[in-house]
């Protein structure tokens, strides 16, 4: 008997610190207080998981740079496409960013988007070898993108008013560089080693 009692002291010295760390008691739950254990759900802010989503939309669309095969010969290297406008409009929101306001404070908006999306250069360095990648050849594309749009500010306090500028104007430098590997250059002199 004595066996089976130590037995569930053990269990539940165990069981109450992970109690403790979820969450369900005092310290973290703050619907019940100290005196009444009641569990409830602490609220989140939807702005935390709408950044994680856009960090990860980010990294997964346009943070990494792909390893193509190599370069046909014959004709001159083809970029990658052009910055999308979500891209463009993404580069834009950290530049100048229109979410998080306090409603019916400040807010900002933007309306009637256009946007002219120009390439700037097209080149690929040597042959070097890259670690990781082995031989390979940078291909650098750069974009300068233009947007042209209406910027809304409303503001709530102490005197509402909204301010409308037709004119604003914002430019935004894309880089999208990316690998080709090298096919087996006839003679190793060819290739640069950092």
């Amino acid at each position: 008997m004595s066996k089976s009692l130590a037995y569930r002291a053990v269990l539940l010295m165990l069981a109450a610190p992970m109690a403790i760390s979820t969450g369900c008691s005092f310290p973290l739950n703050t619907v019940g207080g100290p005196i009444f254990q009641i569990p409830g759900p602490m609220p989140v802010s939807p702005y935390f998981a709408k950044d994680l989503e856009d960090k990860f939309h980010n990294h997964e669309r346009y943070e990494r740079v792909p390893v193509l095969g190599p370069i046909t010969e014959g004709g001159p290297p083809v970029a990658l496409d052009p910055p999308s406008p979500d891209e463009v409009m993404r580069a834009l929101e950290k530049v100048d960013s229109v979410q998080g306001g306090f409603p019916l404070l400040y807010e900002k908006q933007r309306n009637n988007v256009k946007m002219i999306i120009e390439p700037i250069a097209d080149y690929v360095d040597p042959p070097r070898v890259y670690p990781l990648i082995g031989p390979a050849q940078l291909h650098h594309a750069h974009y300068k993108c233009t947007v042209f749009y209406t910027r809304v500010r409303r503001v709530g306090w102490p005197l509402p008013h909204t301010l409308v500028d037709e004119d604003a104007r914002e430019v935004i430098y894309i880089d999208h560089n990316h690998f080709h590997r090298v096919g087996g250059p006839q003679d190793e002199s060819q290739i640069a080693t950092p």
